[in-house]
């Protein structure tokens, strides 16, 4: 390591890397010397992160630079050139939809671009989704005549386009307009892209009245419906504060493996769109450095930057703490003091790209809470949909239960006209089918009662006692999940069966999570099996409507597997049945053989056929069974 009177102290950039001269951290500073000496505290006042770099670290080198912002930049870029092992990365660099309005044109078009320039144009975003923005963009269009065709197109155009003669173009191309009447269409979408929509609704009832006063009624009807338009695309859109303000919102949450980041897009007071992030192996120790490193990688000049940014909580050594860690808060005020300055440096560096002012501040009035725990949300569903999160975790989470769901039971009642009924039970762990733990249970005197069986079934279930699942998912709807439940809520309610299990329930719980899964039905309320039908619904205790599983998710299709795969048991077990029974019969009706006997050749022969081929010996290997009888089943069973 270099001796401390050699490193700089003017501002720059440092580079650890290990023993094999690999990169593993990038840092930058006001002052090097004193960026670089704080890492060499004692080890109770670095984080966790840091102190694994530390015990990596064989070298470290330094980049100095003139000023904060270009060591700023040098850090960005070598972060997303050498992406070191330390450091977070933000590895969803991707360009946002923005709107743009040329007002420099005599005849601006709305546009959809994906980089903001410093050409004077007006940009309006920024959007996750491409689609949503498109989206919009054709509900605009439908609410302002405004041309669509490109600067080119129109001006080798003679003659109106059919959008002019349905009416949602003003057809500026042939001279049907005039450039202040073109101009207030722009400014109505500029209003309405801003979040002014009030302003707007105002302006256009206003005008309404006046036509209406002048006896111009069709232009009166127009603006009616142009105003009904409007509200009809406000009520569409997301949360609206009344402040008009236009920021970002960020809100940082942890779930064991990681931490998630949120942002909120709010402009003109409007949540116009959302992004989150993830980020696997941090802890809250490191949401100060994620914060700040995700400032750095997210904004860049081509990007839509806010004037303010709302950040969790205040980054100084006198931190106003409004996460969820209290481990943010004491052993790292030197730390902070220092995330401090580069605080202020980013945020003079975004000021600088964005041509005015921008201020990065903790969250402080009631909007700000608010949009924090919107983004917190966002953060948590961010988590729980995560590629690499466990489907035993998204079950979890779906289901709202604490631990994650890996032992799945499926049970299904199955029957022909009431006789031989029987509940097929399938047992998954960790995902995977568990096929010595698949049972048959026979439900005698149901009278193919479903409800019955299922209640019938649930108590011998209960008696048979542990392991539990973490779900017991029963193929059926509302009436067959609370038959279930009721069954074993009566069991569970029973202050002996509570007293002598070691689980401590509280009044109405199960052991476990209860569900049921039944198939979509068609207009006369019948089951819809056709192929490819994805709305299945999930069903709970007590509750009218299904929880809301989207159609084709991960989870719902690995139920239906689940589910499928119970009804395949179910049903060839009941057909094995069926088929025993009739082959009994066939069995009882041959000369010296009885019920004991057809009992006792079913249980070590397989099929009439093995029967057939054993041999008298074979026959005499059976219990209690002799070389007369032996003879005797033989000549018998020659006969099938």
């Amino acid at each position: 390591m270099e001796k401390p009177e050699n490193i700089p102290t003017s501002p720059g950039v440092y580079l650890y890397k290990d023993a094999g001269g690999r990169i593993i951290y990038v840092g930058k500073a006001r002052s090097l010397k004193k960026r670089v000496l704080s890492y060499f505290r004692p080890d109770m006042q670095l984080t966790a992160k840091t102190r694994a770099m530390m015990s990596h670290a064989c070298s470290v080198e330094f980049l100095t630079t003139s000023t904060e912002k270009e060591a700023l930049l040098l850090e960005a870029s070598l972060i997303k050139k050498h992406r070191p092992h330390y450091n977070i990365v933000l590895r969803d660099d991707k360009q946002y939809i923005l709107f743009r309005i040329s007002v420099k044109a005599p005849y601006p078009r709305l546009e959809v671009v994906r980089r903001a320039k410093k050409d004077g144009a007006h940009y309006f975003g920024p959007f996750t989704s491409s689609q949503a923005a498109r989206e919009t963009w054709k509900t605009l269009h439908t609410v302002f005549p405004l041309r669509r065709c490109s600067d080119k197109a129109m001006k080798n155009r003679v003659r109106p386009c059919l959008y002019h003669h349905i009416g949602l173009c003003l057809a500026p191309c042939s001279g049907n307009v005039g450039q202040q009447e073109y101009f207030e269409v722009i400014q109505k979408v500029e209003l309405l892209l801003s979040g002014k929509s009030r302003e707007l609704i105002e302006s256009i009832t206003q005008k309404m009245e006046q036509a209406a006063e002048e006896l111009e009624f069709e232009k009166a009807a127009a603006l009616r419906d142009q105003r009904t338009a409007i509200e009809t695309t406000i009520e569409k859109q997301g949360v609206v504060f009344h402040n008009g303000a236009d920021m970002d919102v960020m809100a940082i949450v942890s779930r064991g493996d990681g931490l998630a980041l949120a942002v909120l897009f709010v402009r003109g007071g409007q949540v116009i769109d959302k992004a989150a992030f993830f980020w696997a192996g941090l802890v809250m120790e490191d949401a100060e450095e994620l914060l700040l490193g995700f400032l750095t990688q997210f904004y860049s000049q081509d990007k839509d930057i806010p004037p303010r940014i709302v950040i969790p909580w205040a980054v100084s050594s006198e931190q106003v703490e409004i996460s969820e860690s209290p481990a943010l808060i004491g052993a790292f005020g030197a730390e902070y003091a220092a995330h401090e300055e580069d605080l202020q440096s980013i945020a003079a560096m975004l000021g600088e790209w964005r041509g005015s002012s921008v201020r990065i501040v903790a969250a402080r009035t009631p909007d700000d809470y608010k949009l924090i725990e919107i983004a917190k949300t966002n953060a948590r569903e961010t988590v729980y949909k995560r590629s690499d999160l466990g489907m035993d975790e998204r079950l979890a989470a779906l289901f709202k239960v604490q631990e994650p769901i890996r032992r799945i039971e499926c049970a299904d009642v199955s029957h022909t006209s009431g006789t031989v009924t029987k509940v097929g039970l399938v047992v998954y762990q960790d995902g995977k089918p568990h096929t010595s733990e698949y049972r048959v249970w026979n439900m005698e005197n149901t009278g193919g009662d479903d409800y019955l069986a299922l209640a019938q079934w649930a108590k011998r279930r209960a008696e048979h006692g542990a392991p539990w699942p973490h779900l017991l998912l029963i193929d059926g709807g509302r009436g067959q999940v609370n038959t279930v439940y009721a069954a074993f809520q009566e069991y569970f309610s029973s202050r002996h069966i509570r007293d002598s299990h070691s689980f401590d329930l509280e009044e109405g719980q199960l052991p476990f999570v209860l569900a049921g899964i039944a198939k979509a039905r068609d207009e006369h309320g019948h089951a819809d099996r056709r192929a490819g039908n994805l709305a299945d619904r999930i069903f709970l205790p007590n509750r009218t409507n299904p929880l809301p599983f989207k159609e084709g998710s991960a989870e719902l299709l690995f139920l239906q597997s689940i589910r499928d795969a119970t009804h395949d048991f179910a049903i060839g077990r009941h057909r094995q049945a069926r088929s025993r029974q009739s082959l009994d019969s066939r069995l009882l009706q041959l000369p010296n053989i009885g019920q004991e006997t057809a009992k006792l050749l079913w249980r070590h022969f397989n099929s009439l056929e093995e029967m057939k081929k054993a041999s008298v010996d074979d026959l005499m290997k059976l219990p209690k069974i002799g070389r007369k009888k032996a003879l005797q089943i033989w000549e018998s069973l020659q006969k099938l």
